[in-house]
């Protein structure tokens, strides 16, 4: 009979975070794959867990994840953890899932804490929907490229982000989206645990004068805003401009009658008939 695979959420902080279903499964595992040997092994032995550690990074586990999955396969249990957090959310593991539903191998998810989502929360944002993104992007045409990318993405936006990029991300997320709130949640379930939310460009200059003055430190999630009312309000008037400018072009060419310039209006600015129509006897 095959084994099984645990996927283990762990604390991305706080030790007391830990639930009991992964305690007990990391106590019944064959062995325990990790992501930094060195960081699951301090949480094995703070609970007094005696287990053989292999190493599954992302530097290994496309090449070691099949051979991990046939052992499973052949009756081995096996548990996986993160460095932190939730196993497959911006890590290795989820290729690690991805070849055991490749193989038919039994896997199972444990719950528990997760940056992300503690991340949304402690923000305070009230938007009921929210996204993660990963981590954000390092260069500057792919940061303006994803930033551009919320002007009317109605829901809160989560991003992971190195602590020495941490500047430069806050001034880019000021400029492409000035009048957002940001929140800028720091080593959360930690000694250090830190909120701090405001204007994009406030929250930016805030923490310009900290990295000015020395290091910022810790783990870092960036949560921004949904759209405000202002920025919609502005970027309806952009549309509206553009397709009146667009309505005008088109009946200039005198190709089209004043229904083909609605109908391409609708389609090319996903605008109502109605305000096509105004639109086109604008123009």
């Amino acid at each position: 009979m095959p084994g099984m695979l645990y996927i283990c959420a762990t604390p991305i902080g706080n030790l007391g975070d830990i639930t009991l279903r992964t305690l007990d499964a990391l106590r019944s595992a064959d062995v325990v794959c990790a992501e930094d040997t060195r960081v699951t092994g301090k949480l094995l032995a703070h609970f007094e867990i005696e287990k053989r550690l292999e190493r599954l990074d992302e530097a290994t586990i496309t090449e070691q994840a099949e051979a991990v999955i046939d052992r499973i396969a052949a009756g081995q249990t096996v548990a996986f953890c993160s460095d932190a957090g939730m196993p497959g959310v911006s890590d290795p593991g989820a290729r690690l899932i991805a070849a055991a539903q490749a193989k038919g191998v039994p896997y199972t998810v444990l719950p528990g804490a997760s940056a992300a989502t503690t991340a949304y929360v402690a923000s305070g944002f009230v938007n009921p929907k929210f996204y993660f993104a990963g981590f954000f992007p390092r260069k500057a045409g792919q940061r303006t490229e994803a930033l551009e990318a919320l002007l009317n993405f109605d829901a809160t936006v989560v991003f992971y982000e190195s602590p020495h990029r941490l500047v430069s991300a806050l001034a880019a997320i000021a400029d492409t989206l000035p009048t957002r709130e940001v929140a800028v949640c720091r080593e959360l379930t930690k000694i250090h645990e830190e909120v701090a939310r405001g204007m994009a460009g406030e929250v930016a200059a805030r923490f310009a004068e900290r990295e000015a003055a020395s290091p910022i430190k810790g783990e870092i999630a960036i949560v921004i805003g949904p759209p405000t009312q202002d920025e919609a309000q502005a970027a309806q008037v952009t549309t509206e401009d553009a397709a009146l400018a667009r309505a005008r072009e088109l009946l200039a060419s005198g190709g089209m009658t004043k229904k083909d310039v609605m109908r391409a209006l609708c389609k090319e600015f996903n605008l109502s008939r109605n305000d096509a129509y105004e639109l086109v006897h604008q123009a």
